[in-house]
């Protein structure tokens, strides 16, 4: 059963154990390598902390701003305990130090190179479609699933959230799938959380197929 819940509208709550797990900003402070992964990004002040929040069904557990670029870390939750969710740094604003920008590239590769790591949800804004920076992080994640959250579909109308959903299905082809997804409103809030569920309890992916949803 679905219903309204402040925020999101959700079914019950699909991952009751959910919590913050650890900050990274060195690969040896990244948890062991086992169980699945599947990591947010997307373009700072896309959405995606709160994007998280309405997935995973639990008010805070990634914290939203109103200041873009304020995930300077990578943040893993554990939604269980072979299961867990990596919060990347946004990309596309400069707010943090150069020095502490220049770590992230290692960062960001250490974490390709996981087993563990099923696919990427990547969180873009609708109103903005998608951009270079979301190519990029595409072409990072080659190899494994990526699907897209077109996110704030409520401030489009639904003729613009058609001919969004649309360009965005064109621009990514088969190396993504997409979506319209808004928290505040809670559409689309319950197929990206089917979606998620699928991709954590899926056996490891072949080649055939990755980057489906």
């Amino acid at each position: 059963m679905t219903r309204k819940d402040g925020l999101y509208t959700r079914r019950m709550r699909p991952f009751p154990q959910a919590r913050f797990l650890t900050s990274a900003a060195a690969p040896a402070q990244f948890p062991a390598d086992h169980g699945v992964e599947v990591a947010f990004a997307g373009r700072s002040n896309a959405g995606k902390s709160t994007a998280i929040n309405a997935i995973v069904a639990h008010h805070g557990l990634a914290r939203a701003s109103k200041t873009p670029g304020r995930t300077r870390l990578i943040n893993f939750f554990a939604l269980s305990e072979h299961a867990r969710l990596v919060d990347l740094p946004g990309y596309g604003y400069a707010s943090a130090p150069e020095r502490e920008r220049r770590t992230w590239p290692a960062l960001i590769e250490a974490l390709h190179s996981r087993a563990a790591l099923r696919g990427v949800f990547l969180i873009v804004d609708a109103r903005r479609g998608v951009g270079a920076g979301d190519e990029v992080l595409i072409e990072w994640a080659t190899g494994r699933r990526v699907h897209v959250l077109l996110s704030k579909s409520d401030k489009l109308s639904r003729n613009e959230a058609r001919r969004a959903l649309a360009a965005a299905a064109g621009v990514l082809g088969p190396a993504a799938t997409v979506q319209l997804f808004s928290a505040h409103s809670g559409d689309g809030v319950e197929q990206a959380q089917r979606t998620l569920e699928a991709w954590l309890a899926a056996p490891e992916s072949t080649d055939e197929g990755k980057s489906g949803g």
